[in-house]
C-alpha cells in the first residue's frame, strides 16, 4: 500500500522529485567529501572579491576620536559638561566621568581622499588612499569580555564559533599543508580561545595558535610540530597505525562528523610537520622587506613581525589570519588614565608595521585578493576619566578596512559632533560580519550549520551587507 507522500512524490511531482533527488544527491557526495578533507577547498555561493582576511585586532578599545575620527566640537568645547542631550548612556565602566578631553594628537588630512588621521597614526595616513574607513560601527556592550566575544563570534555570551571558523568552513583551506585559520600571538583574556575557536562547528575549523602575547614573536611557534628524534617515516608509521584505530571507531560510530574530523587534524598535523616552519622562517626575505614593517627597530619589532607573518600565511593559501595587537607582551589598549602615554606607545609599536603590510601586499599584488580589517571591541568616551584617561565607549566608533574589494580612500557614516553616538548610516558587528562573508562569495544566510536542533550562522538572525562600502 502506497502512503499519500509517496503517491505525490510519484503522481504529482516525478520529474521535481528526481531533480531533487539528484541535488541532494550532489549535496550529500560535497557533505561527505567536506568530512573526509574539511579544508579542501570549496566553491563560494558566489564570484569572491576577496580571497583571504587578515584581521588586526586592537585589545582593549583604542580610542577613535584620537585616531581616526576627528572631531573639532571636541576642541571648541574642551573643559565643558557633555551636553545632556548627548550623554544618554552610563555604566560601570564610565563611572568618574569629567569634561569634555580635546584629543592630545593634532590630525592631518591625508592623501588625495583627504582623510582626517591624527599624529598617532602618520604612517598609517600615508597609506589613506587605500583605507575604507566605516566610521559608524556601534554595539550595545561597554564590557570588555562581551565585546570582544561579539566582535569575534557574534554573540555576546553564547558559545559561538568565531569569524575565522565560519570562513574555513565556508571555503576551506588552499593550502592542505596548513591549517584554513591561524591566529599569531593572540591574548587569552576577554574570553581567549572562544575569539578564535571553532564551538559546535568541527575543532579542524579552530583557529591554530602561533605562540601568544606572553611570549615574543621571535618565539612564536606552532605547537607540537618539532619531531624531535622521530624520523618523518616512523612518524608516518605510527599515525598509519593510529588512524587504523580511528577508522574502526569511525564504522562503530556510523560516520560520526567529531572522529572525521580528529583523523583530518591528525594528517594535517603531520603534513604541518614539514610545511609549518618554513612559514615562521624569515631569513629569505630581503632587508628592505624587514625594514619596510619595522622589524629592524625595536619599538615595531614585535609587530611588526607578526604582521610579516600575517602575510606569509596568506600567501601561502591560508584563509584568515588574526592579529590582535595587545600593546606588547600583557599590554592592551585600556587607557582610563594615561592616555597619552598609553595609546602613544601603542601606536608608535604597530603604526609602521601596519602601513608596511598594506603597502606590501600592494606591491605584492596581493591587497586586492587580501581583505585587511583594522578593529577594536569599542571606542573611548569624550569625556575624561580619571584626569589623564577616557572611558569605554561602543555607541560609536571606527573601523576601516583595505583591499578585498572595498572602496579605496572612502570613508562611510558618521558619529555626531562629540564622536559619541552612530548618528549617520550606523553599521553594528552583524553588518560588519555579513558584509565580510559577503567580499568572501559568502551569503550570510546560507552559511549555516546545524546543531542542537536549529541552525546557526554567524550573523544569527540579523546582518546587512553594507554594499556602500563596495568597489
Amino acid at each position: 500500500m502506497i502512503d499519500r507522500r509517496n503517491w505525490l512524490r510519484r503522481a504529482g511531482c516525478g520529474f521535481g522529485s528526481l531533480a531533487a533527488a539528484a541535488l541532494l544527491q550532489d549535496a550529500g557526495t560535497a557533505a561527505a567529501a567536506a568530512r573526509k578533507n574539511p579544508l579542501a577547498p570549496r566553491s563560494p555561493h558566489f564570484p569572491a572579491k576577496a580571497r583571504s582576511v587578515i584581521f588586526l585586532y586592537m585589545h582593549g578599545g583604542a580610542s577613535h576620536i584620537d585616531s581616526f575620527d576627528y572631531r573639532p566640537e571636541l576642541e571648541r568645547r574642551q573643559g565643558e559638561p557633555l551636553p545632556a542631550s548627548v550623554n544618554t548612556a552610563r555604566n560601570q565602566f564610565n563611572a568618574g566621568l569629567g569634561s569634555i578631553l580635546k584629543s592630545p594628537w593634532k590630525f592631518r588630512q591625508y592623501g588625495q581622499c583627504g582623510a582626517w588621521v591624527s599624529d598617532l597614526f602618520p604612517q598609517v595616513g600615508q597609506v589613506a588612499d587605500e583605507l575604507c574607513f566605516i566610521k559608524s560601527m556601534y554595539s550595545n556592550n561597554n564590557a570588555h569580555t562581551p565585546a570582544t566575544l561579539e566582535l569575534h563570534t557574534g554573540s555576546q555570551t553564547l558559545m559561538r564559533p568565531s569569524m575565522g571558523s565560519w570562513v574555513a568552513y565556508g571555503l576551506g583551506s588552499e593550502n592542505q599543508n596548513l591549517p584554513g585559520f591561524v591566529t599569531i600571538c593572540p591574548p587569552l583574556t576577554y574570553s581567549g580561545q572562544r575569539n578564535f575557536g571553532s564551538a559546535f562547528l568541527p575543532a579542524t575549523y579552530q583557529g591554530t595558535m602561533i605562540g601568544t602575547n606572553r611570549i615574543a614573536a621571535k618565539e612564536a611557534r606552532f605547537r607540537n610540530i618539532d619531531q624531535g628524534a622521530i624520523t618523518s617515516a616512523d612518524q608516518r608509521q605510527m599515525l598509519d597505525l593510529l588512524q587504523a584505530g580511528n577508522r574502526e571507531q569511525l564504522q562503530r560510530s556510523g560516520d560520526d562528523v567529531a572522529w572525521q574530523s580528529r583523523m583530518a587534524s591528525f594528517e594535517l598535523a603531520f603534513r604541518m610537520q614539514s610545511h609549518a616552519p618554513e612559514v615562521l622562517d624569515l631569513s629569505a626575505e630581503s632587508q628592505e622587506t624587514l625594514a619596510l614593517y619595522g622589524v629592524d627597530d625595536p619599538v615595531t619589532e614585535n609587530y611588526g613581525r607578526e604582521l610579516l607573518l600575517a602575510r606569509r600565511c596568506v600567501e601561502r593559501g591560508i584563509r584568515f589570519v588574526h592579529v590582535a595587537h595587545t600593546g606588547g607582551r600583557g599590554g592592551r589598549w585600556d587607557q582610563h588614565s594615561g592616555l597619552v602615554a598609553g595609546h602613544g606607545n601603542n601606536a608608535k609599536s604597530c603604526d609602521k608595521p601596519i602601513a608596511g603590510l598594506i603597502r606590501d601586499l600592494k606591491r605584492r599584488g596581493l591587497l586586492d585578493e587580501t581583505l585587511v580589517i583594522w578593529s577594536t571591541e569599542f571606542g573611548r568616551t569624550p569625556e575624561v576619566q580619571n584626569k589623564t584617561g577616557r572611558g569605554h565607549h561602543a555607541q560609536g566608533f571606527t573601523f576601516w578596512l583595505a583591499g578585498g574589494g572595498v572602496k579605496p580612500g572612502f570613508s562611510y557614516g558618521a558619529t555626531d559632533d562629540f564622536g559619541y553616538h552612530a548618528v549617520e548610516s550606523p553599521v553594528d558587528l552583524h553588518d560588519l560580519h555579513a558584509t565580510v562573508l559577503h567580499l568572501l562569495g559568502l551569503d550570510h544566510t546560507r552559511l549555516t550549520y546545524r546543531y542542537s536542533g536549529r541552525d546557526f550562522r554567524l550573523t544569527d538572525v540579523s546582518g546587512r551587507v553594507v554594499r556602500e562600502i563596495i568597489a
